[in-house]
């Protein structure tokens, strides 16, 4: 031996082992073999060869797929075991084909006609109809997800229900999108290939592509009729949209006018307002424009000045749209503006065109605002445009359909007006009538579809009238027959009512309903003398008297030319009846032109709630489902589609076409950010149904019509938000996560919050598989009735008072449409009051209980199982299927949970909200003592023993003995021990925690100093800031409140610790 090694006195003999510390032994000798082993296998390794360390590779559980074989519309084969946790894709299989096929979702399943009297009434809804350029976004997914809820959920309740499905041709995004691709594929453009041949184009990218979106109706679930699914462009749909037209025009509803309109030079037509986005600009700023290769410069004001006739006296005037001055015909002054009064009635000359302008007075003029003096170009500009129809001003267009400058522009012809806008600023500059540039807050008018820098265009269009139309619709709401919900948006209708403005109806492009209106020209029936100007015609047949001739500069606002006599009619052989028996000419005197014009989208879309049922015929459709129940939307659409659905059912049909109006949330990031592609925050619902990952979003990215130059921020966009991608949520997790997030005017949409409803599934699916083996083997069970037996436990009786109280608050929320309520009362039933509480109730139950309380126990379990299921089953159509079909039902004759009767106060007339209290007070009870055993870190092995002392009834006591498993805990009579942690629940209740025993007073009293010390320094802290004599001016206020809540959390801590304290040193 050596010095070093100990050395056993003579007296020292071995202990004996125990058989735990040889099984110690052992398994420590079997480790150091085995790494006597490792080291001279890596001895004998050749040389230079290094051993990786073994990388633990997390294991991933495969979702679950469903492999039955079952054919495409036949039930659902369901017989194999559940899988052991919820997977989407194996709960969505099949059901809905199954649906479709059973005709579930039509309004004539289970009676003889749609036209049969049904007692319970009848719910009749239309989807708004989206776009057919491509794929659903989540803000289609919020709308169904809302409207297949309300649509089940009246379908449930017994009521004749329609929701009716359908696309919209979106004229111009539809255009552009196939105009795109002409070009991408084959550098044609539309007008290469002609009118027709174009039109040939989109029908086939619409089959091509248009199947897409009602696959991903399917797969979301939308409970539609598809049997009744109807195109804007359908023959039936294009008939009714003549037929409207005919009949308005006819009425003189409809008329021709030349107006300004928002026009597109990129798309060579006009556009609606819904269609120009309103680009805010702080000053000076760059922007990309279609069809110019440098960017062009917006937000700055110019300044130049007109000169007067005979005088060297100057008007200075100001613009943010230079290349604007070849249209100015006047300069306008307020008329008490005394800097310029002597010059009002006198004229100036334009400096590049030699025109002579008119110095006017006018009110609009603000005369503290710039120099006080304003340019005035009618053809260009709205404000501009009325004050010239005031003083009967002359109305120059600059431009032509693509925006370059006209023959009247002098030695700018030819050019595209933001090339002429430099050009311009710089013959200001040589003839010294430029001033300055300022930098400039502005708002630029963008075209959504092209991206182009809309134009104020002067151009003959067809309108509507809509004034009668306004007032009858704001009679409508005021009187209560049509409700707006939520009504703070009534405010909203009202303003735009009383101050509308006629709607312009065409637009310059070739995809979408073509203008049944057939222009007329009358040939020669006498002759004329030479001098004499030809007599027009009134579109009655009247001849006008002849004009007296006007002066250039005195001609009126325009107007469509008075030659132009028009028809609107079915046919051209119709056409030239009515032209032969309006105008009181042979048909040889008639030439007729169709109108080149379409449409605009939302007129055919107006007339969707009755033109898909088949009108003007009085069809049965027609008959049984107009007017409809209720229109769900956006509220950003309230204007351009509802209010002219409106509109439309009272003139033409004299109905309005529903009752209600719903108006949701616009779908927003997480951040508030409006949903956009170039974000890259679009965001397809089949992506958070089935996930995906951050390259796949990328790769969407790139196969989009995105501009290039705008991919790469989109990408950084996706990154930033989606750093892993999107989770598998499954569609009932969104469908469920939407409607919760319903309410207020946007819905900040955040994917974790979809995912925690993707793990709410998860919970529902394993508490619905636990609760099934509850029940033997080919027992079946039925709900509990109305009147309840009298010997069910207290704890049954909360559970059914609980189930009570879901169906009450669930059916409220769909009829005010208050799905957060609806949502949350469902979560809760499920979540907190069936797996938290009475699933852990009853295992103590059916491992101890007596038959009798057992049996009690499984119809109560079985009621709340198929009664959650059911008021679950609008938001979770797939889920609750898959389970409610797994449930032992003794009454199997209805098929599916779908046509199955949604649970009703009627139903469930158990609430007992004095048990429910007492209930309340017991899980009080639970709580307190689980959060006192984990502040001591206590495992759930370790059981303590409770004291209950309340001066209430001892029925308390009872009921938390059915409950004192959730505690880990048992109830022990008798006086409290000494060494107890006393909770006070109430004035009247407290409870003492048996600890004695079970912890090491010393330890954890040095614990609960050393976290009382660290409060007392964050008091310490706060109070020093807080004490700063400047603390109330310089500390922002959301900090100051920050800091008062954190001081008395404090506060509220330490007093806490020093409770338990003294309660540990009494043990």
């Amino acid at each position: 031996m050596t010095d070093t090694e100990p050395q056993n006195d003579a007296g020292d003999q071995p202990q004996e082992k125990s058989a735990k510390q040889l099984e110690k032994e052992a398994k420590k000798a079997a480790k150091l073999e085995k790494l006597k082993a490792k080291l001279d296998k890596k001895s004998t390794a050749p040389a230079g060869q290094k051993d990786k360390p073994e990388k633990k590779v997390k294991e991933v559980k495969e979702s679950a797929v469903y492999t039955a074989t079952t054919a495409p519309g036949e039930k659902k084969d369901i017989s194999g075991p559940m899988p052991d946790a919820y997977s989407p894709k194996f709960v969505e299989a099949a059901w809905y084909a199954w649906w479709e096929k059973q005709g579930f979702f039509k309004p004539e399943y289970g009676r003889k006609s749609v036209l049969e009297e049904n007692p319970k009434g009848k719910f009749v809804m239309v989807i708004p109809p989206p776009n057919v350029t491509g794929t659903l976004h989540l803000g289609h997914a919020l709308t169904n997800a809302v409207e297949d809820a309300i649509t089940r959920w009246h379908r449930m309740n017994g009521r004749t229900t329609l929701w009716n499905p359908g696309c919209d041709h979106a004229g111009i995004a539809t255009q552009v999108v196939v105009e795109k691709k002409i070009w991408r594929e084959e550098q044609l453009t539309r007008h290469d290939l002609g009118r027709e041949e174009f039109i040939k184009r989109v029908w086939q990218w619409k089959e091509e592509k248009g199947g897409r979106i009602s696959e991903q109706l399917r797969s979301l679930g939308s409970s539609v009729d598809w049997s009744r699914e109807r195109f804007t462009m359908d023959p039936i749909m294009c008939r009714a949209v003549n037929e409207a037209f005919i009949r308005l025009h006819d009425a003189g509803d409809i008329y021709r006018a030349n107006r300004l309109v928002n026009w597109s030079c990129a798309l060579k037509s006009a556009i609606s307002d819904i269609e120009v986005d309103k680009v805010e600009l702080p000053g000076r700023t760059m922007l990309s424009i279609p069809g110019y290769e440098q960017k062009v410069e917006f937000g700055v004001l110019v300044l130049f000045s007109y000169r007067a006739v005979d005088s060297d006296e100057e008007l200075v005037v100001a613009t943010t749209r230079i290349e604007t001055m070849l249209g100015d015909v006047a300069v306008a002054v307020n008329p008490k503006d005394e800097r310029y009064k002597h010059l009002v009635g006198k004229y100036l000359t334009h400096p590049i065109l030699n025109r002579k302008m008119p110095v006017i007075a006018d009110d609009y003029v603000d005369m503290n605002f710039g120099t006080g003096a304003v340019k005035i170009t009618p053809a260009h500009d709205p404000n501009d445009y009325e004050i010239g129809k005031r003083h009967e001003l002359p109305f120059i267009t600059i431009f032509d359909d693509e925006g370059k400058l006209l023959d009247n522009c002098g030695p700018f012809a030819g050019l595209k007006r933001f090339d002429a806008r430099r050009e311009v600023s710089l013959a200001l500059q040589r003839l010294g009538r430029y001033r300055e540039s300022r930098d400039h807050a502005m708002v630029v008018p963008r075209c959504s579809r092209s991206k182009d820098v809309v134009e104020p265009m002067l151009k003959p269009q067809w309108y509507i009238r809509c004034g009668s139309m306004a007032a009858d619709a704001i009679t409508a709401v005021r009187s209560g027959a049509l409700r707006i919900v939520p009504d703070v948006h009534e405010k909203t209708w009202y303003h735009w009512m009383e101050g509308i403005r006629d709607w312009c109806i065409s637009r310059q492009l070739w995809w979408g309903h073509r203008i049944p209106a057939y222009r007329v020209k009358l040939l020669e029936v006498e002759e004329l003398e030479p001098s004499a100007p030809r007599r027009r015609y009134s579109r009655s047949g009247r001849r006008k008297p002849r004009p007296r001739p006007r002066g250039p500069a005195h001609r009126p606002a325009p107007r469509a030319s008075d030659e132009e006599l028009w028809v609107s009619a079915h046919s051209p052989a119709e056409a030239l009846l009515k032209a032969e028996q309006r105008f009181k000419m042979s048909a040889d005197k008639i030439s007729l032109t169709r109108d080149e014009d379409v449409l605009d989208t939302w007129f055919s879309s107006g007339l969707f709630p009755f033109s898909i049922f088949g009108w003007p015929d009085n069809t049965d459709d027609l008959r049984a489902f107009y007017p409809g129940t209720l229109l769900e939307t956006g509220h950003d659409i309230l204007f351009f589609w509802v209010a002219r659905m409106v509109f439309f059912g009272q003139r033409l049909l004299g109905k309005l076409p529903f009752k209600e109006i719903y108006l949701h949330p616009i779908v927003r990031d997480a951040h508030g950010r409006k949903m956009s592609k170039s974000l890259g925050n679009v965001v397809d619902p089949v992506d958070v149904v089935r996930g995906v990952s951050l390259a796949q979003l990328h790769a969407g990215l790139r196969d989009s019509n995105l501009d290039p130059r705008e991919i790469e921020k989109a990408e950084q966009g996706q990154k930033q938000d989606y750093p892993n991608g999107i989770p598998e949520c499954g569609t009932d997790a969104l469908r469920f996560g939407l409607c919760a997030m319903t309410q207020g005017r946007d819905l900040n949409l955040d994917i974790l919050r979809v995912q925690g409803y993707r793990f709410f599934c998860n919970k529902l699916w394993n508490a619905t598989k636990f609760a099934l083996m509850y029940f033997p083997k080919d027992t079946v069970y039925k709900v509990h009735p109305p009147a309840l037996p009298t010997d069910l436990r207290p704890l049954d009786r909360w559970m059914l008072s609980r189930v009570s109280l879901a169906a009450q608050r669930v059916n409220t929320g769909f009829q005010l449409y208050d799905f957060p309520s609806a949502t949350t009362h469902c979560y809760n039933l499920w979540l907190y009051d069936l797996c938290d509480v009475y699933l852990e109730y009853l295992k103590p139950v059916f491992a101890q209980g007596t038959e009798g309380e057992k049996s009690a126990a499984r119809r109560t379990l079985y009621t709340a199982l198929e009664y959650g299921l059911k008021l679950l089953s609008p938001f979770m159509p797939f889920l609750t299927e898959e389970l409610y079909q797994r449930l032992p039902r003794e009454d199997t004759s209805c098929p599916s949970i779908c046509v199955a009767s949604y649970p009703t106060e009627a139903d469930t007339p158990w609430r007992d909200e004095e048990l429910e209290s007492q209930v309340d007070t017991v899980l009080k009870m639970v709580h307190g003592i689980r959060s006192t055993r984990a502040e001591y870190g206590l495992s759930a092995r370790q059981r303590t023993a409770v004291h209950v002392v309340t001066s209430e009834q001892e029925a308390l006591k009872d009921l938390f003995r059915d409950l004192q498993a959730l505690a880990a805990s048992e109830l022990q009579e008798g006086p409290p021990e000494p060494g107890c942690a006393i909770l006070t629940i109430s004035d009247k209740i407290e409870v003492h925690l048996v600890l004695k025993g079970l912890i090491d007073p010393q330890k954890e009293i040095a614990k609960l100093e050393k976290k009382k010390d660290t409060l007392t320094q964050t008091i310490s802290k706060l109070q020093q800031a807080m004490d700063a004599e400047d603390y109330a001016t310089k500390v922002p206020i959301d900090v100051q409140k920050m800091n008062t809540e954190k001081m008395a959390t404090s506060h509220g801590e330490i007093v806490k610790l020093e409770r338990a304290i003294e309660t540990l040193k009494l043990m």
